[in-house]
């Protein structure tokens, strides 16, 4: 019977992946089936990988685990089938079909609804909505996929090769799914896709509609925070800002990838953008909105990168003090522009030198940056109890990736998913330490 098998569902790659498996979880458990989230010892019947194939280590971690779980198959007989899924089968399918028939049956980024019917299971008249999901992150907050693909082309991104065109979603699907999830306790939204500032640009005319989006999102009662990844700086769409300003629920926060500072680079990347206007950008965003936190990304060792880019570079993340910073180094893709038409020519260890600068840069300013919040007050969202402590985020904090607040478990107890106003006591390189405010 379907209902006692159990699926074992693993997410690599990026929180738009999981929206994905989030979909296929419900999809499954409509179907009677029960189903685990990246559990740390699967034993299911049946298993589910959704792969990422954005640069090369993305594409070693699905591979090996697939080799795992076929592995596994064939030696013990569970799982008894394994089905293959996302970015990197979307992009190599022929290739992972010839290597590793193990596989029960590979689907694309796209087409993975299939598996219902391939398990056999015809569509009813009542089909589930394609919208709906099972959240796989704690109960208060969510992530908000609002796009698909990418119409940017940069130098060095597989993206575009694997997920297609730009396709906004409906304005109304997206504020439908945020009532519901609202309905069922979710407090904050983490919106998400490839590229948020081109939101709407492919069915109006060329104009984003970011900043209408988020005003309809922000309208939503129950809606108490609401967090921006992943825009782009070019063209980038001021009245955003506006509406992050006038807003309060419309976290202070934006995650924006940069990746580098020097116009010869910028150029090379095909960024369509230039020194003068990122710094001119950055300077609008901070007079604009007051208090904004700056997260962004940087790339390394692109092709052609000079010691006097570099420099540039290490300059540019000294002057901006971006509240939170990642980096990374380039990696060739095959099929993007820079391995069409570059010569990958700088040294690994070259790459990892000046990566490992780089982030020594912002690990000083990052502590630097806590320390000023010592002796503040912010109002955080309790996330889970880990030891001796509650941990929690400000606005300023996205899961997974940015500093959290730590609070002594004596305080509480505190609620998970609630908010509470904390005095800021201590903070190190990363994280910062609180007491309740009175």
């Amino acid at each position: 019977m379907a209902r006692r098998t159990t699926v074992d569902l693993i997410t690599l790659g990026c929180s738009k992946n999981l929206v994905d498996s989030e979909r296929l979880i419900h999809q499954l458990e409509s179907a009677g089936y029960r189903v685990t989230h990246d559990a740390e010892r699967p034993r299911g019947q049946i298993a589910v990988i959704n792969t990422c194939g954005f640069i090369a280590a993305a594409k070693e971690e699905s591979i090996n685990t697939i080799l795992q779980f076929v592995q596994a198959k064939e030696e013990t007989g569970r799982p008894g089938k394994v089905y293959v899924m996302g970015c990197l089968t979307e992009r190599y399918m022929a290739e992972l079909q010839a290597e590793i028939p193990g596989v029960d049956k590979y689907y694309g980024k796209f087409n993975w609804k299939e598996l219902l019917s391939d398990l056999g299971h015809a569509p009813t008249a009542q089909p589930v909505d394609p919208d709906e999901r099972t959240l796989t992150t704690p109960a208060h907050y969510a992530y908000l996929k609002i796009s698909e693909g990418c119409n940017r082309h940069c130098s060095y991104c597989a993206i575009p090769l694997m997920t297609g065109p730009h396709l906004s979603r409906p304005m109304d699907d997206i504020v439908s799914e945020v009532r519901r999830l609202v309905a069922r306790g979710v407090r904050e939204f983490q919106l998400i896709a490839q590229e948020l500032t081109s939101y709407g640009r492919d069915t109006s005319d060329g104009i984003s509609m970011l900043p209408a989006l988020i005003e309809r999102i922000a309208d939503v009662p129950g809606v108490d925070w609401l967090r921006l990844h992943y825009a782009y700086p070019a063209d980038f769409p001021m009245d955003l800002l506006r509406v992050m300003r006038e807003r309060p629920n419309v976290c202070r926060y934006l995650d924006i990838a940069f990746q580098h500072i020097s116009d010869h680079m910028l150029q090379l990347m095909r960024r369509h953008v230039t020194r003068a206007q990122t710094y001119d950008l950055i300077a609008a965003m901070r007079r604009e909105v007051p208090g904004l936190h700056l997260r962004t990304t940087l790339m390394v060792g692109h092709p052609g990168e000079t010691e006097e880019d570099f420099a540039e570079l290490c300059e540019f993340v000294r002057r901006a003090r971006f509240d939170r910073m990642g980096a990374f180094v380039y990696s060739e893709e095959e099929g993007t522009y820079a391995a069409r038409h570059y010569t990958d020519d700088i040294p690994p260890e070259v790459k990892q030198q000046r990566l490992d600068t780089l982030m020594a840069i912002q690990q000083q300013i990052s502590a630097e940056l806590g320390a000023q919040k010592v002796g503040t007050q912010l109002r955080v969202i309790v996330d889970r109890r880990e030891g001796d402590y509650y941990v929690a985020r400000s606005e300023f904090d996205s899961p997974e990736v940015d500093p959290e607040v730590l609070i002594p478990t004596t305080e509480g107890p505190l609620q998970i998913g609630q908010f509470y106003h904390v005095h800021i006591t201590d903070g190190d390189d990363y994280d910062l330490f609180a007491r309740l405010s009175p």
